[in-house]
């Protein structure tokens, strides 16, 4: 999926130093589902990864935003 989002080695890397490997394969997978609104997948990990280095980032709240977008847009094709 990295390489399929254009994500270099060293931006994953570097993401899994700073949030660990979970918590890096989680973000990554996130930046998939919304991967036709990112310009540059790679650089967006890049800046999720100096926040979390900043201690200002939590990958919660982004899992609850692609859980409630993908709930509407659910909710949009069934009514």
């Amino acid at each position: 999926v990295r390489g399929y989002l254009g994500v270099s080695p060293s931006a994953y890397g570097d993401a899994c130093l700073v949030m660990g490997r979970e918590t890096a394969s989680i973000v990554v997978a996130c930046i998939l589902q919304r991967a036709q609104h990112i310009n540059s997948a790679g650089g967006y990990l890049r800046v999720l990864t100096e926040k979390a280095r900043a201690g200002q980032f939590s990958v919660g709240p982004m899992l609850m935003s692609l859980l409630r977008t993908q709930s509407r847009s659910g909710e949009a094709r069934a009514g």
